[in-house]
């Protein structure tokens, strides 16, 4: 099963298998930038302009798997957590989440899609289970569906942006001393217009918030700082073909105001709930790798501070390009998480 992570300014690909011991192999993945407004808030704006960059993408990375694992943008999607009696079958148990669903969803329940997991035994109420519900517009699941029914794909699993980035980062969280156990973590997403915030432990969201910051206000200093348009910036940042002063005359000053929108969510995070500190901050995306950002966190936040790769300690396959991939991991972290949708159905 390959995971497609569809964001505002690219298409990512991972393909994952396992190998007789039962690790994880890298097969193949692999990035197709899309242009400005093609997809726009979540909502697909040039249909056929994303289905041919999903064309290209599949035919660069040699993927022959048709299975595909999606997500859709967390802000679609409305999810609660709910405590309902344990031991219910099956049929009333979809009973009772159609009842709390309609207290949570503005819309009537023909209009939405509509799943849930028992998450296990409630922490609150002896002899209960926790539910996770999650619902969206059918006309977001369909937009996405039928994108990759266009290309010749068959989606299977349809997730949450989010739940997909957890997925990944629980991995490489797993690898930290003691197995990351009671650790607080600190995920952030930087995107191209926005980043999510997601501070985990033990596998729960204890917290998450988004914010109005991401890469694209570096193309903007680009195209400020030499004159060029948004779309000569923006390709001459994705090729590294700047001038020799890019380092200090822009991308310090940016990289300094990335840190300081870390500190200001982190201490929003604190003053919003009883919690005063994480243990690990992780940076991810395609903004997540820039030089100087970690140093630059650690030094405003006093948290350590690092870049996750969701393919670390992952086999990699020839057809790979392992320099190449090393560079971008931090950006595949939603894609990584959907393609391991294939090992927990």
């Amino acid at each position: 099963m390959l995971g497609l992570d569809i964001s505002a300014s690219s298409l990512k690909l991972v393909e994952l298998s396992k190998d007789r011991a039962d690790n994880m192999v890298l097969e193949r993945c692999g990035i197709e930038p899309l242009e400005r407004g093609w997809i726009s808030e979540g909502t697909i704006e040039k249909f056929d302009e994303v289905a041919e960059a999903a064309r290209r993408l599949l035919n660069k990375t040699g993927a022959r798997t048709k299975q595909v694992a999606l997500a859709l943008p967390t802000s679609v999607v409305i999810s609660k957590r709910v405590v309902l009696p344990a031991g219910l079958s099956e049929r009333e148990l979809e009973v009772q989440v159609e009842s709390e669903a309609n207290q949570y969803i503005p819309f009537s329940l023909d209009e939405v899609s509509l799943d849930f997991c028992v998450v296990g035994p409630s922490k609150t109420s002896v002899g209960d289970v926790d539910v996770m519900i999650a619902a969206s517009r059918k006309e977001k699941l369909e937009e996405r569906q039928g994108l990759v029914e266009a290309v010749g794909l068959t989606p299977v699993v349809v997730d949450v942006e989010s739940y997909a980035s957890r997925l990944a980062a629980s991995r490489v969280i797993g690898r930290l001393p003691g197995g990351g156990a009671g650790a607080m973590i600190a995920l952030f997403e930087i995107g191209a217009t926005s980043s999510a915030m997601q501070v985990m432990r033990d596998d729960d969201l204890v917290y998450e918030r988004d914010q109005v910051f991401g890469g694209a206000q570096l193309t903007q200093m680009i195209a400020r700082q030499y004159g060029f348009t948004a779309e000569e910036a923006e390709t001459k940042k994705r090729g590294g073909d700047l001038p020799d002063d890019f380092g200090t005359a822009v991308l310090e000053p940016f990289v300094e105001t990335l840190a300081q929108e870390v500190d200001r969510a982190l201490k929003f995070f604190f003053t919003s709930t009883p919690n005063n500190r994480v243990d690990y901050v992780m940076l991810a995306g395609g903004s997540g790798s820039l030089t100087g950002l970690t140093k630059a966190v650690t030094r405003h936040t006093s948290f350590p501070c690092q870049v996750i790769n969701p393919f670390d300690g992952m086999e990699v396959s020839s057809s790979v390009r392992e320099k190449k991939v090393l560079r971008e991991a931090p950006s595949y972290l939603t894609a990584c998480g959907l393609a391991m949708r294939r090992y927990l159905r």
